[in-house]
């Protein structure tokens, strides 16, 4: 497991591209992207519900609350990124299909 400092660093860093990966997307995407003291949330146009992505350092993951299932990923040593051990998808990644399914749209790219 990683340390504090490294966890605190390594998630900022990965929240915030993908935040700015959200905010270049969002225009076309039918979502807006906002950042709350550190929690990253993705808001719907149509009402629809929202994501919400949270560090949690105590675990060192970053967790991901979308479609009423509970996302945890995990720092890899290896891709140096935050990866869903069940699929091996990035946080980007993982983001971007989920997107994809919650919108029915497949040209949303992150």
């Amino acid at each position: 497991m990683i340390d504090e400092a490294t966890f605190r660093r390594a998630s900022d860093t990965a929240l915030e591209a993908l935040k700015q990966s959200l905010i270049a997307a969002e225009e076309e995407g039918g979502f807006e992207a906002e950042d709350n003291n550190g929690v990253l949330n993705i808001l719907f146009e149509d009402g629809t519900g929202k994501f919400v992505f949270t560090p949690n350092t105590p675990v060192r993951q970053i967790w991901i609350s979308a479609q009423s299932t509970s996302f945890k990923l995990d720092w890899s040593e290896t891709t140096s990124a935050f990866v869903l051990p069940k699929t091996g998808e990035a946080l980007t990644q993982l983001t971007q299909r989920l997107l994809r399914e919650h919108l029915s749209d497949d040209s949303i790219t992150l």
